[in-house]
């Protein structure tokens, strides 16, 4: 208990600044060119995101559990690229790099929330791809719409309670010293380590929400092709492998780009600080552009759906003419 009472202590004054400065990359010329890409590569998040759930959500054979997951990710990805590149934009190219108190801890809390939805977003999608590949006959049993619903509000309780527990403890520490953020957006680890007082709390709980967040659903997704592989291996003819892994290949090419960036950033010791803004930045952004071209371009159902509903337009529009 005595790990803990140093921060949440009873009749303690906290130092709390008035505002936070987010420092941003160092010494590379021309950088707002930068941000300018991050604006054009949030834009087509945004659309492409859009248009997923607007095709989903109009064509009723699209309906089914999985695309529910699909949904979600979209609406996820719309929700955290909207929380994040409008006011790192506005910091970096208008030069509002002071963040107020309260702003930066709810600035904190909506990026972790939705980056952490990302992530176990995949592990729905990936549980739902073991299911059908090694249970192709109970499928529809093991995956219902009620299952797939309670599954997703489920990870959403568990991400907003863990991430407000985790802001929850920044509001323990005391900030006497440096306001800077070494980062690009109010980075929990980056705030914890400005503090004054014993943040052993916050840095307990941050190698927690790691592993929660990261390193678990990572092991789950990576178990799951383990086995989906081993089911493949049984099946009879290449042609049939081929069919069944060809469904898979659109969710692991997001978890692809949505790990290996992060995968690189912790396991480079002593990566740059320029090169670890680069690398985070572009892991919050990318994912969700590439999401829905991904879907759309690798995913049959949704290609079919996309040509049935432009199809029905086009033919609304000759019999409005007529």
């Amino acid at each position: 208990m005595n790990l803990f009472n140093s921060a949440l202590g009873k009749n303690i004054t906290f130092v709390r600044p008035e505002y936070f400065v987010i420092s941003g990359f160092s010494g590379i010329p021309h950088i707002k060119y930068y941000y300018v890409f991050l604006f054009f590569v949030y834009i087509v998040s945004v659309l492409g995101n859009t248009a997923v759930m607007a095709v989903i959500y109009l064509d009723h054979n699209l309906r089914t559990p999985k695309y529910i997951a699909v949904f979600n990710l979209a609406f996820v990805d719309l929700f955290g690229s909207s929380a994040l590149m409008p006011k790192v934009l506005d910091i970096f190219l208008f030069n509002h790099r002071y963040v107020p108190y309260n702003d930066c801890l709810t600035f904190c809390f909506f990026c972790y929330t939705c980056l952490s939805m990302q992530v176990l977003n995949l592990v729905a999608l990936s549980y739902d791809r073991l299911i059908a590949i090694i249970y192709p006959l109970h499928y529809q049993v093991k995956v219902t719409h009620r299952f797939m619903l309670s599954l997703i509000a489920s990870f959403w309780v568990f991400v907003v309670t863990v991430v407000l527990i985790a802001v929850g403890l920044l509001t323990r520490l005391s900030f006497c010293k440096s306001v800077v953020i070494n980062s690009y957006f109010c980075d929990h680890g980056q705030i914890f380590r400005l503090a004054c007082n014993d943040y052993t709390p916050s840095y307990v709980f941050g190698v927690l929400l790691v592993a929660l967040i990261l390193w678990f659903p990572l092991a789950f997704i990576v178990l799951s092709y383990l086995c989906i592989g081993y089911a493949l291996s049984k099946v009879a003819t290449a042609q049939e492998r081929y069919r069944a892994f060809k469904t898979c290949t659109a969710h692991l090419s997001l978890v692809a780009i949505y790990f290996l960036p992060i995968l690189i950033t912790f396991m480079s010791a002593n990566i740059h600080p320029n090169a670890r803004i680069i690398n985070l930045s572009l892991t919050s952004v990318f994912p969700p552009m590439l999401n829905p071209i991904i879907y759309v371009l690798q995913t049959q159902e949704i290609k079919v759906s996309v040509k049935r509903l432009l199809r029905i337009r086009g033919k609304s529009k000759i019999t409005t003419n007529k």
